[in-house]
């Protein structure tokens, strides 16, 4: 840290009976008044260097022995007038990093300027100020912070922005060439001057090496500073991410389902009440987030999705603005696939909404997730001169930016199948809740596009927890739910569970059971050839009959008593005994709000699905005897 000292006489200063005074042969002349302390003071050393109380004297009448002029709003209280004071009696006073900004505003106040005196405090601490505070890092960051004391007087001084300039200054230089006054900012050395040993010069400094000192700053200048630092446009957007990281990690409080943790450090700014409201707290912690979300970089990947659904998280929490949290959804959406699902699991906490996790800011970012990977519109021909009227670019940019958008535009095609599974155990986790709606359920599994899932057994979890938690839903609703699944993707566990499960509508079971009896016939080359209409069911875009789809996801989370074991279930016979009773219940379950009735009062599809050709008996006789034939095999 760099000082100066000024002065060359001994501190002469005394207290007696609670009143400052200098130690003279000269009695004193002169009393000031500051922040309730009494001062005996003489007029000469004073008034020579303060044109302040040269003109304080002269319009207040000299009456007694004693002129009194009271200072009642002087900056930097008595530390500040009392090392003024001492510079004027020629006592040796230190200027450094910590009380440089006091002593300026201070001289400021009392007018110690040149006029007054060739060398006066003004102009010695301001090339002090100048000449070695700005070079180094270190002071340079002291001297910001404690501007916050005294910010109108540091803001019309230029303290502030000086400071500000000559951080970002540091940062956007090479770090060989900073003046650094402990190693890489955090650690090591603490010098006195900027000529350290030949092997300090020569260390390599960390790329980040500025973020975790100018974290100790308050969030307004921290947000200056920042500006600054961006502004120059030569740091890269992820070391502004990683900077904004360690800013939140410190100051932001930890994050939980229950609310606000208690953290180590309330905020960055100092209180000095102890009995601020938690309300107050809040508050203060909701600017600083906004603050820290308004200094995101717009690149892609410049912060991680995980910090940025913590950052979320945060919102919701603190009661951020509403375009917070919606730039927060936007990013995220423009990064999904890397978030997991502990991440989208955001409480929520607004009255109005009664779901354990706010769903619908999850909509919103799985809406932005998907747009931001189509193509963009075709637009119509047009004529030579309407083209050339509207292209403002050459056709260079034109062609770069088509490239670009392809490329954007098959990355997010990728990445589709990656939020897929994201989304089928989110929905795991959601279904647990009780009021959670159905219409949110089934549009969650619904905004993913059917090529992203390549099996449905985690969707088929998904709707197996709904069912289990929603027991009161009745028979129309469940069939909405199931709709969105598709037994065809289905591996043999999730069939065998399936078959099983008296929670599910009746044609689903149906579906499934000749799925996999045609499948297993198939597999076991005991039936050449399908009839039309179960071929006609079998037969989806790029899909292999033959082919099983992959097994069950060992990553997914779900509960003990969800899961599926092959061991314990029944035989195929007690598989053609539940179909049976399942056939056995009453047949008038079509709902009245999604079927389209005939005489018979079945739907359409269902019609459609159990119209196998010409003779459904033999053919369902047909399957049951080589599923007979396979079990005597074994």
């Amino acid at each position: 840290m760099k000082f100066m000292k000024l002065g060359s006489r001994p501190d002469t200063f005394c207290t007696t009976e609670a009143v400052r005074s200098v130690s003279s042969e000269v009695s004193s002349d002169l009393i000031i008044q500051v922040k309730g302390y009494k001062y005996l003071l003489h007029k000469f050393p004073l008034l020579s260097k303060c044109l302040r109380l040269q003109r304080l004297c002269s319009e207040s009448p000299d009456s007694s022995q004693h002129q009194i002029v009271q200072l009642p709003d002087f900056p930097g209280g008595v530390e500040a007038f009392e090392t003024c004071a001492k510079f004027c009696y020629g006592i040796t006073i230190t200027l450094s990093a910590f009380n440089i900004v006091s002593v300026r505003c201070a001289a400021e106040y009392l007018q110690m300027t040149e006029d007054a005196e060739k060398g006066n405090l003004i102009y010695k601490v301001e090339v002090f100020f100048s000449s070695c505070i700005l070079r180094g890092w270190r002071d340079s960051i002291v001297t910001l912070q404690s501007t916050k004391s005294f910010s109108l007087w540091s803001e019309d001084l230029g303290i502030t922005s000086r400071c500000i300039d000559a951080i970002a200054f540091k940062v956007l230089t090479h770090p060989s060439k900073v003046c650094l006054s402990r190693s890489y900012s955090r650690g090591g050395r603490d010098d006195n001057s900027c000529n350290g040993t030949e092997s300090q010069r020569h260390r390599v400094a960390p790329k980040g090496w500025w973020a975790e000192d100018i974290a100790e700053l308050s969030i307004d200048l921290y947000w200056r500073t920042m500006v600054a630092i961006k502004s120059g446009g030569r740091i890269p957007s992820n070391l502004i991410g990683e900077a904004l990281l360690i800013y939140a990690s410190r100051w932001l409080p930890t994050m939980s389902k229950d609310g606000i943790a208690t953290s180590k450090q309330a905020t960055p700014d100092d209180y000095s009440e102890s009995s601020d409201s938690m309300g107050e707290i809040t508050t203060k912690h909701r600017l600083l987030l906004e603050s820290i979300v308004s200094l995101l970089p717009m690149e892609r990947g410049s912060v991680s999705c995980s910090f940025l659904l913590k950052l979320l998280k945060a919102a919701n929490i603190l009661g951020a603005s509403s375009s917070s949290k919606m730039e927060l959804a936007r990013r995220v959406g423009i990064q999904l696939e890397e978030a997991t699902v502990n991440d989208l699991l955001i409480p929520s906490l607004s009255y109005t909404n009664e779901t354990l996790y706010d769903v619908d800011i999850v909509m919103i970012i799985l809406e932005q997730f998907m747009l931001q990977g189509q193509s963009p519109p075709t637009s119509p021909p047009r004529t030579k001169i309407g083209f050339e009227r509207r292209r403002s670019r050459s056709a260079e940019n034109v062609d770069f930016e088509f490239q670009e958008s392809r490329r954007s535009s098959s990355a997010s095609h990728s990445s589709k199948l990656k939020v897929a599974k994201l989304v089928d155990g989110y929905l795991q986790e959601i279904a647990r809740d009780v009021n959670l709606p159905l219409s949110k359920m089934i549009a969650f599994a619904e905004i993913i596009p059917d090529f992203a899932r390549l099996d449905h057994d985690d969707l088929y979890r998904a709707i197996d927890i709904y069912l289990k938690a929603h027991p009161n839903l009745n028979k129309t609703e469940r069939k909405r739910l199931c709709r969105i699944l598709d037994c065809k993707k289905l591996s043999m566990e999730a069939c065998m569970h399936a078959a099983q499960n008296e929670l599910l509508p009746l044609r689903v079971v149906v579906q499934v059971l000749f799925f996999e009896q045609a499948r297993s016939a198939m597999a076991g080359g005991q039936m050449t050839e399908l009839p039309t209409n179960i071929k006609a069911l079998l037969a989806t875009k790029e899909h292999d009959p033959l082919k099983h789809p992959p097994p069950l996801g060992s990553k997914t989370n779900v509960l003990v008593d969800d899961e599926w074991s092959v061991s314990g279930l029944k035989s195929p016979k007690s598989k053609l005994s539940t179909l049976r009773m399942k056939l056995a219940e009453d047949d008038n379950d079509v709902g009245e709000n999604d079927v389209q009735q005939d005489r018979t009062g079945r739907t359409s599809k269902f019609k459609a699905f159990c119209s196998l050709p010409t003779r459904p008996k033999r053919v369902f006789s047909k399957l049951l005897s080589i599923n007979r034939n396979m079990n005597e095999r074994n």
